[in-house]
């Protein structure tokens, strides 16, 4: 095979966005025949799991959406022409702008998984409408972790999994979840190391926890009384760092006097652990040379959610895990989308915004009152929330009674279905692409990756229809246009210097930045790489902001001429560039609170520790004995772009897990069925009986339950987990949802029962 047969791509499937080459062939060359990790990829290096060779499924979904269209009044859709749906769609969100207020319209999304320049582009939409408001899946996981950590540091941080004596996981499965580079050759590598430790947090016996040389099997939702009972520990039998807490940190006294009140047997108790192997835990944590830790949403999507993400920072300070190899970090972004401390609230609800996002658990209750700052209309975008967010019911009923729904999207989608207009979009695969999730440190790198295929007639890129509707709208005119346009048929620098003497003194068009470079500074590149013309005012940010790590890349000079190597380094490499080098020094620089220290005293988060480890034991609702946890990453489940369910090669139908005592219990075994019930539904489903589980926990995985047209008809595989998970279970503070926990009982199913 020719080696000019593979292109240079990237999977979509997961945060790590693993650099990918394919080869194409079948019918009219469009389909990827061949998958392989890109071993030119400076951060895979060649690694992919078994997921990322199904994305055929992905190009060629059979609810493909191939022209826009519009509701018609019994429900239906009908086709539109592109012009048609640019205009109406532009005067119905225009009405709505102009009768309430921009701040009435709500846009979710902004890309999912390495799909991240929609995001970009739709920032000069909604600075058109003047739209304030919106949220993505990260409001449904990070929150409570990202606010957490700029309270904390300023800063949000990850960890060196390569170069630790010890790792740490919580409520994370790395061998199926990923989310550090190449995930399972790193856990091997950590589980055949003598002179290494690898800890594990979760109520499975998970895939990672096979591996762990401490797995500790923590009762569902227990993971708050054991990060406090470590943390005692640590503080008890004096493991703290104190010079290194001397020299970065404030607010000690207080934190060491709570966690000294904690009642460590009682803790474990909680837990549902054994007091020995917390405290050999904890010894080994303190005693570490270098720990690096992740939590995920084993933890941050149950109880005390943003009070586990607060015990589990206090042990990263307390044991000095920071700004060395092998611990944690603050790395160079090129995109700063992680956000920072709470600011604002949502109009309705009252909910404080992180990272600018509204949580989704109250958007339902934003949109179903009369309340008169509700909101009236909707741009969801490469997000599905009617199939996401937490009791789908409700939320159906919430989208459904907006006055505009409009829906950019490849496939029609479970919110497509409701909306007013669907604008059919490109597919990953069809358009100029780039993977925002870079965090890695000392060296760190950004992938824009060409597109593969040109799309078929109709469907469009979301830079092309957000610059359409900008224009539709009158945000900018061709008379701003014409004069960058003529500067970018001159070369690079007399484009630069038209764009920053024109366009960045100027708010109103530097809100449109992301389209105006689109429409002048995109035709003059490759047609292939065209969406990727916002970069270069990405590449201005950082290279004003970051130049020395730039410049340690091989990206010196001043901001402008840096800005202009990178961007063309970024044009000129499919399988990505290296963009910063950084030095373990710099992470103390870049601690963001106003006195450069970590903060380690919140008060607010303190006085909940003291009343959790004051509360009564729990007692479970008997009419639901059983902790659901819904939506389980597996070996073939992924991210519902996957809408095809002929891509599993393994459980098909997403059946329930659980312990082989509650199915001797329940008298069923694998491949029979039961019926599970919460407070918000139920539904029929078959079993898989795992040792892996602990009785009185079950789980479902994610991905599943999705409507996908048949040679049959419609068929809905598995079940979708928010039928059945409820919008007031959510974190206090934060308000990301309690999946992970939720009441649930199961009975069996009688052959033959629906």
């Amino acid at each position: 095979m020719d080696a000019s047969d593979w292109q240079p791509t990237a999977c979509i499937l997961c945060e790590c966005n693993c650099g990918l080459e394919v080869r194409l062939g079948g019918e009219g060359g469009r389909h990827l025949v061949r998958t392989r990790g890109d071993r030119r990829h400076p951060v895979s290096r060649g690694y992919a799991c078994e997921k990322a060779h199904r994305l055929d499924f992905y190009q060629h979904g059979r609810d493909r959406v191939l022209a826009p269209l519009r509701r018609r009044a019994d429900g239906s859709f009908e086709t539109l022409d592109w012009p048609t749906a640019i205009r109406e769609v532009a005067e119905r969100l225009a009405r709505v702008r102009d009768t309430h207020g921009g701040a009435s319209i709500f846009y979710y999304g902004g890309g999912g998984q390495a799909n991240h320049l929609p995001g970009a582009y739709a920032t000069a939409t909604r600075a058109a409408l003047g739209s304030r408001y919106r949220s993505n899946a990260l409001a449904q996981e990070k929150t409570g972790e990202m606010w957490v950590s700029h309270r904390m540091f300023g800063a949000s941080t990850r960890a060196d999994f390569e170069h630790c004596d010890v790792a740490l996981f919580l409520g994370k499965n790395p061998w199926h979840s990923h989310s550090i580079p190449r995930a399972r050759v790193t856990l091997k590598e950590l589980a055949r190391d003598p002179g290494r430790t690898l800890v594990v947090v979760d109520p499975r016996r998970s895939e990672t926890a096979e591996l762990a040389d401490i797995h500790l099997q923590v009762r569902p939702g227990g993971d708050a009384w054991l990060l406090a009972a470590l943390g005692a520990v640590l503080v008890r039998e004096d493991l703290v760092a104190h010079d290194f807490l001397r020299a970065h940190a404030t607010g000690l006294e207080p934190v060491l006097a709570a966690l000294r009140a904690v009642d460590i047997a009682a803790a474990c108790e909680r837990a549902g652990l054994d007091e020995a192997l917390v405290r050999r835990t904890a010894g080994v944590l303190g005693r570490a040379r270098a720990l690096a830790s992740f939590e995920d949403l084993g933890v941050q999507m149950g109880p005390n959610s943003t009070l586990v993400s607060y015990l589990h920072r206090l042990l990263i300070a307390l044991t000095g895990s920071f700004g060395k190899p092998g611990s944690h970090f603050v790395p160079t972004t090129l995109v700063p989308f992680t956000g920072g401390a709470g600011k604002g609230k949502s109009p309705v609800a009252g909910a404080t915004l992180v990272g600018g996002l509204v949580p989704c658990n109250v958007l339902a209750e934003e949109i179903l009152c009369d309340h008169p700052a509700r909101y009236r209309a909707m741009i969801v975008e490469a997000a599905n929330p009617a199939h996401s967010l937490a009791d789908s019911a409700r939320l159906r009923a919430a989208l459904a009674s907006l006055d505009t729904l409009v829906v950019i999207d490849v496939a029609l989608t479970e919110t497509a279905r409701l909306a007013d207009y669907v604008l059919p979009a490109a597919t990953q695969l069809e358009k100029a692409e780039a993977s925002f999730f870079n965090f890695e440190f000392p060296r760190n790198a950004f992938h824009l990756r060409p597109r593969l295929l040109p799309p078929p007639e109709g469907p469009l890129s979301e830079a092309e229809i957000h610059a359409r509707l900008g224009a539709a709208l009158g945000a900018v005119d061709e008379a701003t246009l014409a004069p960058l346009r003529e500067a970018a048929s001159r070369g690079r620098a007399a484009y630069a210097e038209a764009f920053m003497t024109r366009v960045m003194p100027d708010p109103r068009l530097m809100s449109q930045a992301s389209t105006i470079l689109y429409r002048t500074l995109g035709p003059t590149l490759p047609e292939p790489l065209r969406e990727g013309a916002v970069l270069y005012g990405l590449a201005l940010r950082a290279a004003s902001k970051h130049g020395a790590s730039l410049a340690r890349a091989g990206f010196g000079g001043t901001p402008l001429e840096a800005a202009g190597a990178l961007f063309d380094a970024l044009l000129a490499r499919p399988s990505g560039v290296v963009f910063a080098v950084d030095e373990w020094s710099q992470c103390f620089e870049r601690i963001g609170t106003p006195d450069g220290r970590i903060h380690l005293d919140l008060p607010d988060l303190l006085e909940t520790l003291g009343a959790l480890c004051a509360s009564p034991a729990e007692v479970r609702d008997a009419a639901f004995p059983f902790v659901l946890s819904a939506g389980e990453r597996r070996s073939f489940t992924a991210n519902t772009i996957l809408r095809d369910p002929g891509w599993r090669l393994a459980d098909a139908a997403g059946a329930l897990r659980l312990s082989p005592a509650d199915a001797a219990a329940l008298g069923v075994e694998t491949g029979g069925r039961v019926r599970l019930t919460t407070r918000r539904g139920s539904a029929v489903v078959t079993v898989e009986v795992s040792g892996t589980m602990q009785p009185g926990h079950v789980s479902l995985p994610n991905g599943l339950g999705l409507h996908y047209p048949t040679d049959a008809g419609e068929a809905t595989t598995g079940v979708a987990p928010n039928e059945l998970t409820a919008v007031e279970d959510r974190d206090p503070f934060v308000g990301t949802p309690w999946h992970k926990h939720v009441p649930a009982r199961l009975e069996p199913v009688a052959p033959g029962e629906a």
